[in-house]
């Protein structure tokens, strides 16, 4: 996305004649005029993403390369696949060294309590998300957080942004000159940031559990023990975000 047309051109064209060893890109790798020189292996992460025709394209490349598909949230079809033997599975439980579990917890909006979790995540020089998935009023749920946490550096990133800004709002808060990023469900994958380790998600009885856990993913990547906040209505009856069974299931 943040590439030049003339920088996919000249990319494309390395692909080609195999002056590239390892391609590393986004759908734009299996629209239908890329082409390879020698192609082995495929490898496919957060596979989740990809819809029917993405499939079509790969079920191509299986006849003469090696597919390997990562996801930490399989969609239906593929665990069916592998339970009718048509595709092999492995499942990966064990977690990397010095990695804990993320707290989950399903609370009422509540300032006072945004205010703690943040204070607390700042204490220990760490960073904040707060995912809320409508562009038309963010920016005044990011002056909320503003008015919360006065001392902290905000930063706001939404898909609707010019390409240059969105990535210098990324990188500002990779290289930790952001505190807390205010954004919508653009963090979901491909993130990963250990110093951040708090997570809000703001009205999240508006999300599917799949976009729940991939969201939690985002935070307790490094040695310290990562929070995920769902955030519900104060309207809203608890009930509806599970609540009552066991956390591992959110």
């Amino acid at each position: 996305r943040f590439k030049t047309g003339a920088e996919c051109a000249r990319i494309l064209e390395d692909v080609a004649v195999g002056a590239v060893d390892v391609g590393i890109g986004t759908h734009r790798l299996l629209s239908q005029d890329v082409r390879f020189a020698d192609l082995g292996l495929v490898v496919v992460d957060e596979e989740q993403r990809f819809g029917v025709e993405h499939k079509q394209r790969l079920l191509a490349f299986r006849l003469t390369a090696d597919v390997l598909t990562l996801s930490a949230t399989p969609i239906p079809r593929t665990l069916h696949m592998s339970m009718l033997g048509l595709r092999d599975i492995s499942s990966l439980a064990t977690a990397p060294s010095d990695r804990r579990a993320v707290v989950t917890d399903v609370a009422p909006y509540n300032e006072m309590r945004i205010r703690q979790a943040i204070a607390r995540e700042l204490a220990r020089d760490g960073q904040v998300f707060f995912v809320h998935n409508r562009i038309h009023n963010i920016l005044s749920v990011a002056d909320d957080i503003r008015r919360m946490a006065p001392d902290a550096r905000i930063d706001i990133g939404h898909g609707q942004m010019a390409d240059g800004e969105l990535e210098q709002v990324m990188l500002r808060f990779m290289r930790r000159q952001t505190d807390i990023l205010v954004s919508t469900t653009i963090i979901e994958s491909g993130i990963d940031i250990p110093s951040a380790n708090t997570i809000f998600i703001n009205d999240a009885d508006r999300f599917g559990l799949a976009e729940l856990h991939q969201l939690r993913g985002r935070v307790g990547r490094g040695k310290h023990r990562g929070y995920c906040y769902l955030l519900l209505p104060a309207d809203r009856p608890r009930y509806l975000m599970g609540v009552g069974y066991p956390r591992d299931i959110l």
